[in-house]
């Protein structure tokens, strides 16, 4: 597990987000995403979850997914552990403001963390979820994440279609956000590739508006994010309301 974290500058406890990497992919490709959250002044935990990490003995193994929300959890345990009154790092994370994110197989943990009767976490306060889908493989049943939630999809992407993260934002609650990039495809968006710069910037400008709002409380921020201001083309912005689901996705629960 990678943490990055900020210094300490006002002693008051940092809010955590822990992200979840994408099947088979380095974590280290989310480097610029994860260390501009960390510049935010956020405490950001990358999990290197076993069986789906690029170069794990034996190979890798999709099907491990069912037991990454409670290596999920278990993260969090370990960071609050360590983090405790008397801890090495004490009382450096704020067990009140904790959020969850990430990618394709990532996103879909991350979801199921806060929507699934399966696995859900009553600590996690907002979750981020960057081209994911639902999973029936949890056997749980979906509701309305309670937690605000940001719902990220590249419109071209063919490993999880526009339809599972329309899916996810419709099952989701309030405050819901989705984030449309037109012509973006499933990993690019989230990595350094030069290709992919222009949605790089959006993605960072509303994620880090996201965190700003629901795990600091920053008023502003929120008044920006609701209006869609970071967002511009090539990308649509909806925050609340609905966003019609084209097709279905595979391997989701069929509502």
């Amino acid at each position: 597990m990678e943490v990055l974290y900020p210094r300490p500058s006002s002693g008051r406890p940092i809010p955590l987000v822990v992200f979840s990497p994408g099947y088979d992919i380095d974590p280290g490709v989310y480097g610029p995403l994860v260390t501009g959250w960390a510049s935010l002044g956020l405490v950001v935990a990358v999990p290197d979850y076993p069986y789906t990490s690029p170069g794990t003995p034996g190979g890798v193994d999709e099907a491990d997914i069912v037991n990454h929300p409670a290596d999920l959890e278990a993260t969090i345990d370990d960071l609050l552990a360590v983090s405790g009154p008397a801890a090495p790092f004490s009382r450096m994370i704020d067990p009140a403001r904790i959020a969850v994110a990430g990618h394709s197989d990532g996103a879909v943990v991350a979801d199921a963390a806060v929507a699934d009767s399966c696995c859900a976490d009553r600590r996690i306060r907002a979750a981020a979820i960057l081209s994911g889908s639902e999973l029936t493989s949890f056997r749980g049943t979906y509701g309305p994440a309670p937690v605000p939630l940001l719902v990220i999809q590249g419109d071209t992407d063919t490993i999880n279609p526009p339809a599972c993260s329309e899916q996810i934002y419709g099952t989701g609650g309030t405050p819901r956000f989705y984030l449309d990039l037109r012509g973006a495809g499933h990993l690019p968006p989230y990595t350094a590739d030069p290709s992919a710069a222009v949605y790089q910037q959006v993605v960072d400008r509303v994620t880090a508006l996201f965190w700003r709002t629901y795990l600091e409380g920053d008023t502003s921020a929120g008044a920006a994010l609701r209006a869609g201001t970071a967002v511009g083309p090539p990308a649509t912005w909806f925050a609340g309301g609905s966003v019609p689901q084209v097709g279905s996705c595979p391997g989701a629960p069929q509502n």
